[in-house]
């Protein structure tokens, strides 16, 4: 038994020898409290409210997958159209004008004209729809509701003049707090008190979303200006950091400015400017492409590319890391992430040797530093006018922070759970500290039933329901790995705020939706996010993240749960970024979008757009800005152009 179970026992056990009674009794069980109180109360008030507050996350997470399961179906077998957040009022909506009702969408809803089966006595008159109206309506009437096949009418009683929709995004305890106010409100088609119409509505622009009608879901006049960028071609800065095609440059850099669009996003590769020899540096190229991008006055962000292109993203460029880290990892293989049969990963390096000389006498932390510092020292004149808004910082593959746990290239393919990625002998031999220092040498292992790329949680012994990530030695692992993500970002973080002092500095978060909706999240812990329904696994992240006062840039996939044909991956796009979006303003972060995907429909940018500045969040939570990112050059036709021109003027908060 361990030293906090000996206390444990204590505490509840103080006296083993016989009890005193009477008076005795009383006053030793007076001074035992007291003592107890005086030197326990403030850790045990707050382990309990920390204990609340978890209690509560596992409550709302349930609630939701509930809403989001019976939604799914609606939508799949009742053809309801519902919006991509909807909840029970939008299903009472639905039935309404399935009904002949109209509802408008604040809510006000009445017949145009009376239905012919209904008697036109005066118990269906005016009197009667506006008592009908103004009485209250309740989640629980929903049962008493159904469909009369022959007039399509619906049986329910009664009917409700305005359906009120609550953020769900809300805490349970802030929607305990919520009061309206009762007195009538003012030019309304039907004298009713709901709150909605009051004059003293604590602002219904928080607490209400609109049931969207066709005229009103692309109005976005007055929302916050959200400037966007685009993410330029790969392909202008050749292997050995040419421009090429600068002609075709501009013709690009032109239709992105008559779009209105406020900047660009350029990767800087780390193989293309050292790739040749340690500390020498190229920068010719990329002082070609910003000259070219000043002259047309648009806004800068580069991205400091640590990681290979062409493994798993799309496009047939292929930019590898630079030669002579090749060259050391022929000899030392493990300077590269491995996976369970051995098999090396050359996206990036691996973490183990953020802090071991093997790369010619340098870390791995002091070769991204030094790569940063020459990159400021370089274009100190562009930091200076102001042309460079933010310098993003690879953290993993496709710059993500995250482990590279989905290798297309082995074999991997959609919705597979990936696999562990440490076991290069650097983490090995971290993980065998780790578990000496916790006093269990033995749990210096990876899980041996893991399955493989394309597992399913299901299909494994350990992320299977009540399977080993849940058991003592499932969550020393999973916290020591999680923690080794933590820790990289935390080392070359403290460094780039170094070499930018003053500048905007930005992480990429990736959107590891699949397998979401499962007990494990094995998706995510394979990525490196400890976060399974009983973890929160992205605060430990954004903690560490918030001392480098970063910028988080979220994938946004621009996808619902309906968007999945087949539910076997048990997906929830919308449930991660409610967490990690609400995760991270919480901690005080500033968060930025980019989109996963190379084009959107309508309705998919409607989705972004509501995700990039919710018009119900009680707090006016919005986006810093957003990148869109597109696999070719805007002139081939790679983008869709009607579509884009809408979305920017959403963004920016223009109607349409």
């Amino acid at each position: 038994m361990n030293t906090s179970q000996n206390d444990n026992s204590q505490t509840q056990f103080p006296n083993q020898q016989r009890r005193p009674r009477g008076f005795a009794a009383t006053a030793t069980a007076t001074a035992t409290a007291t003592a107890t109180n005086a030197t326990d109360a403030p850790g045990k008030g707050r382990r309990e409210r920390e204990k609340e507050k978890e209690r509560t996350k596992l409550r709302e997470r349930h609630r939701r997958a509930i809403t989001s399961r019976m939604l799914a179906g609606l939508r799949q077998y009742g053809n309801f159209p519902l919006p991509a957040r909807a909840d029970m009022n939008d299903v009472l909506a639905a039935l309404a004008r399935q009904a002949g009702w109209t509802v408008e969408p604040d809510g006000t809803t009445y017949r145009q004209s009376p239905p012919s089966q209904m008697p036109s006595s005066s118990s269906y008159g005016g009197d009667a729809v506006r008592s009908s109206l103004e009485s209250p309506v309740s989640t629980s009437s929903l049962k008493s509701c159904s469909m009369k096949s022959g007039g399509g009418a619906l049986d329910c009683q009664p009917q409700p003049a305005a359906v009120h929709r609550l953020d769900e995004s809300m805490s349970p305890a802030s929607l305990d707090s919520v009061v309206m106010s009762e007195r009538d409100g003012r030019g309304q088609k039907y004298s009713t008190s709901s709150p909605i119409h009051s004059v003293d509505c604590i602002d219904t622009d928080q607490l209400i979303q609109d049931v969207r009608s066709g005229e009103h879901e692309t109005d976005f006049t007055g929302t916050p200006f959200i400037p966007v960028y685009v993410m330029l071609a790969t392909g202008f800065i050749n292997n050995f950091c040419q421009l090429v095609d600068p002609q075709c440059l501009r013709e690009e850099l032109s239709y992105i400015q008559s779009l209105n669009i406020d900047g660009v996003v350029v990767d800087c590769w780390w193989g293309i400017v050292e790739a040749w020899s340690p500390q020498k540096y190229v920068w010719s190229g990329y002082r070609e492409l910003f000259n070219i991008v000043r002259e047309f006055k648009l806004k800068l962000q580069v991205v400091m590319a640590f990681h290979e292109c062409g493994g798993n993203d799309s496009g047939d460029v292929l930019i590898p890391l630079p030669q002579w880290i090749l060259e050391i990892g022929k000899e030392n293989e493990d300077i590269f992430f491995r996976d369970r049969e051995g098999r090396r990963n050359t996206e990036c390096l691996s973490w183990g040797i953020d802090k071991e000389r093997v790369l010619k006498g340098r870390t791995g932390i002091e070769v991204y530093f030094d790569f940063m510092r020459s990159f400021r020292t370089e274009f100190d004149d562009l930091f200076m006018e102001g042309m460079i808004s933010a310098i993003e910082i690879g953290l993993g593959p496709s710059g993500e922070l995250k482990y590279p746990s989905f290798l297309e290239r082995i074999g991997w393919r959609y919705p597979g759970i990936g696999e562990f990625q440490c076991y290069d002998k650097y983490l090995q031999e971290n993980l065998r500290k780790a578990a000496k220092l916790r006093g269990h040498p033995f749990w210096a292992k990876c899980p041996d039933n893991a399955g493989q790329y394309n597992s399913k949680p299901h299909e494994t012994g350990f992320f299977c329901e009540r399977g080993d990530y849940d058991s003592y030695y499932g969550h020393f692992f999973l916290q020591w790995y999680a923690q080794s993500l933590i820790d990289h970002a935390d080392n070359v973080l403290s460094l780039a705020n170094l070499a930018f002092d003053g500048t905007e500095i930005v992480v990429k978060i990736p959107a590891v939706y699949w397998w979401y909706k499962t007990s494990s999240h094995a998706a995510e812990l394979t990525a490196g996010y400890y976060n399974p329904t009983n973890q929160d696994g992205y605060s430990p992240v954004f903690k560490a993240l918030r001392k480098h006062s970063v910028t988080v840039k979220f994938v946004c996939s621009g996808l619902q749960v309906s968007d999945h044909p087949n539910g076997d991956e048990l997906s929830d796009p919308e449930g991660l970024s409610w967490q990690v979006l609400n995760s991270a303003w919480d901690r005080g972060l500033t968060v930025a979008g980019v989109n996963a995907l190379s084009c959107y429909d309508r309705e998919g940018c409607l989705r972004v757009v509501d995700t990039v500045k919710p018009r119900n969040d009680p707090d006016r939570h919005h986006f810093s800005f957003y990148v869109y990112q597109q696999p070719s050059t805007l002139v081939q036709g790679a983008m869709c152009f009607p579509e884009l021109d809408f979305f920017i003027k959403c963004m920016h908060g223009y109607g349409y």
